[in-house]
């Protein structure tokens, strides 16, 4: 399975965009006032700077492979798909544009382009699924002859698939439903499943330890990783020999998280499990976010957690954001959890009957099978975009802490949001659970006034600075990019980030590698 090509403005396939209901309108109304519709411009209004590497470089490059510097291609790899990405290439700016797109078919030509921009000067950011909303694909330009996307696109091979250790060895440029339907010919199930599935790659998951709506029971996105195959400028890196070791630090985790700043992952070795012989998906009212939310401390802690679990605040329960498809119907209050169970039949049946006894001992209301969830799982970002159109800024911020913090970080997140927009509405959902904590994501929505980038950029740091002050994570699932650097700079500490300078100033002596990302 292909999926159609990513919109260069916008999220995800055009046909799948649709304006808001009349339902949805009217609840959006009720909280921001009257709507406006807010033009953009067309992909051939887009203002473009012109190449800056030589005839000769771009020549240089393409006796490597392919290379391409039209100014379509160059557009579609123009940043990622943050909010501040989008208002930019809406409003015509594609200033942060790569010189040429290229695009390796091997590793082999991996380590060739590499030693080539070392050689010219090039700045190279690799490129996936272009789904990054942490700013994490607009790499510094100083002090080099120009920028390249190093597109992952062609290496979506699956090289291998060890049944007996239920592992397979992938390449980096495989989109999820890709990889997801090569394992699936053998029997078999990566099993992670985020909100940008459908777009994102399986290098992008790695080098930004991402994390799937199902990751209660198959795992984050690096504890899946059990070998990496990396190109630096400085030489091949592969790890992954055995599936534990304790020879030194485990240095698959330097590069996961990296974010290409280390190096260009072309090989990704993975876990899989047997493909679920059913998938039931129900919801569970509970009073309040707080009961839910000990509820979901509880199954994990016990050991029953089903495959999915998530919980929507009061807020979030009353706009019906879990089924972006029925924003604005009315609800029955409190807050709404879905659990998702997947395995064989006698295993779903077992872990269904002990979840449902004991959320029911917990004080929720079981209201049955429900599939709208999962069929509606990958919807949110289109409903940005349709909120976008209509003078609405839209932007989700996640963070992780531990159960006893809970409280804190919700309430200082919160408040700093409301503090720095006007009148906004303000989401939250406990996404991903562990037996020591669990993260926060929250979906905030207010109307533009003035520069929207400018109005983001403040809402976002208040509500970073609030993370912190309350001893949070920066980030649980969306990487550092540029966005979070100063905040990194203070979760990690003085030695922390000479650790990571000192990392990237070996591996990658001339800095060409994504510059300006992760790194404070």
């Amino acid at each position: 399975m292909t999926p159609s090509a990513m919109h260069w403005s916008r999220w995800g396939d055009p046909a799948k965009a649709q304006p808001l209901d009349e339902s949805a309108r009217g609840m959006v109304e009720m909280f921001v006032g009257p709507l406006v519709d807010v033009p953009t411009v067309e992909l051939e209004q887009v203002v473009l700077p012109p190449v800056g590497l030589t005839a000769d470089q771009v020549a240089g490059l393409a006796a490597i492979t392919e290379v391409a510097t039209d100014a379509e291609s160059r557009i579609r790899r123009t940043r990622g798909k943050s909010t501040p990405d989008l208002l930019k290439l809406r409003a015509g700016d594609a200033g942060d544009a790569p010189d040429a797109v290229v695009r390796p078919g091997s590793h082999d030509d991996v380590v060739a382009v590499l030693a080539y921009a070392v050689e010219q000067r090039i700045a190279v950011v690799p490129f996936g699924g272009g789904t990054s909303v942490v700013g994490g694909l607009a790499a510094r330009r100083d002090g080099f002859a120009g920028v390249v996307a190093l597109d992952l696109a062609r290496m979506k091979r699956l090289i291998a698939v060890d049944p007996e250790s239920q592992t397979a060895t992938m390449e980096p440029g495989l989109l999820g439903p890709e990889a997801e339907a090569l394992v699936g010919e053998h029997g078999f199930t990566i099993g992670h499943f985020p909100q940008s599935f459908e777009y994102a790659s399986i290098g992008g998951f790695a080098v930004t330890r991402s994390s799937g709506q199902s990751s209660s029971g198959y795992g984050r996105f690096d504890s899946l990783v059990v070998g990496l195959r990396v190109a630096t400028p400085i030489g091949d890196l592969t790890s992954g020999s055995a599936p534990a070791n304790a020879a030194g630090p485990d240095l698959r985790e330097l590069v996961m998280g990296s974010e290409g700043a280390f190096g260009v992952v072309t090989e990704v070795t993975v876990r899989v499990r047997p493909l679920p012989a059913e998938k039931v998906y129900e919801t569970w009212r509970f009073p309040s976010f707080t009961q839910g939310a000990a509820a979901m401390r509880v199954l994990r802690q016990e050991g029953i957690a089903p495959t999915v679990l998530r919980l929507s605040d009061e807020l979030e329960t009353m706009v019906n954001l879990a089924d972006p498809a029925s924003i604005g119907a009315a609800g029955d209050g409190g807050c709404l959890m879905v659990a998702g169970f997947e395995g064989t039949a006698a295993a779903v049946e077992l872990r269904r009957s002990l979840v449902t006894a004991r959320l029911t001992e917990l004080g929720g209301t079981d209201l049955g099978v429900d599939e709208a969830w999962a069929t509606g799982r990958y919807n949110g970002p289109y409903l940005r975009d349709s909120l976008l159109d209509l003078g609405i800024l839209v932007e989700t911020l996640e963070t992780a802490t531990f159960w006893s913090n809970l409280t804190r970080l919700y309430d200082g997140v919160k408040s700093a949001l409301a503090a720095s927009l006007p009148n906004p509405i303000v989401l939250c959902h406990i996404s991903h659970v562990y037996d020591t904590g669990c993260s926060l994501y929250f979906t905030v929505a207010a109307r533009v006034a003035g520069d929207p980038i400018a109005q983001w950029r403040a809402a976002k740091a208040a509500a970073s600075d609030a993370m912190i002050d309350a001893g949070a994570t920066i980030t649980h699932h969306h990487a550092i990019g540029t966005d979070h650097k100063p905040w990194l700079a203070r979760e990690i500490g003085p030695v922390g980030v000479e650790i990571l300078r000192a990392v990237k100033e070996r591996v990658d002596p001339t800095g060409i590698l994504n510059p300006g990302i992760l790194i404070p």
